[in-house]
């Protein structure tokens, strides 16, 4: 909320005038700057309350509101929020149910999203975390051309926790390229033989 004082709610004398071309005036009492602002059409507004004697300038106070304003919606549009999607893995996950889940990972990742991988342990799972970081460690291969781990935990209260960030755009476009690189390569050779 806009907590600026502007006219009769300044209510501090004597203040320091800055003119509406920009130029000081001085030391005045609130009433000649008052007169002074309605003299040119426009409005008193206090510009450095903590100063002693406050600053105060004669401008248009609805257009700087409104520029105030425009540069926040501005600001809102630029900021980027990142999203972030989980995708859940139990340790004795079928191939075909991986392969899926895979897929939707890389789904995730090329939209330009975070993703929280979480395998989940039941009961006697727990006798076997190495399940769980397989499944981990296969996930961090599969996606290395479209994100990066971001951080990794060991077994903690019947879960483990993997955070994949997208790659830049342009490095998700060098990576791709690159694979269609290898790929002729390597077909061409199993055609030769």
């Amino acid at each position: 909320m806009d907590r600026t004082r502007v006219n009769h709610h300044i209510r501090k004398s004597p203040v320091r005038l800055i003119d509406h071309d920009g130029a000081q005036v001085g030391v005045v009492p609130i009433e000649e700057a008052r007169k002074r602002a309605e003299a040119v059409g426009l409005d008193l507004v206090e510009v450095g309350s903590n100063s002693d004697p406050p600053v105060v300038k004669v401008l248009d106070w609805g257009k700087l509101k409104y520029e105030r304003e425009k540069q926040a919606r501005e600001a809102r549009k630029k900021t980027h929020t990142i999203e972030v999607k989980e995708v859940k893995y139990r340790p004795n996950i079928d191939k075909h149910d991986m392969d899926r889940k895979t897929d939707r990972i890389k789904t995730f990742l090329k939209k330009g999203k975070k993703v929280k991988v979480t395998v989940f342990f039941r009961y006697r799972q727990l006798r076997r975390p190495e399940l769980g970081t397989e499944i981990l460690d296969f996930l961090t291969v599969a996606v290395e051309d479209l994100g990066v781990i971001e951080s990794r935990t060991q077994l903690e209260a019947r879960r483990m926790v993997m955070v994949i960030a997208p790659l830049p755009q342009d490095k998700r476009e060098a990576a791709a390229k690159a694979a269609q690189a290898a790929e002729p390569k390597n077909s061409g050779a199993e055609s030769g033989e």
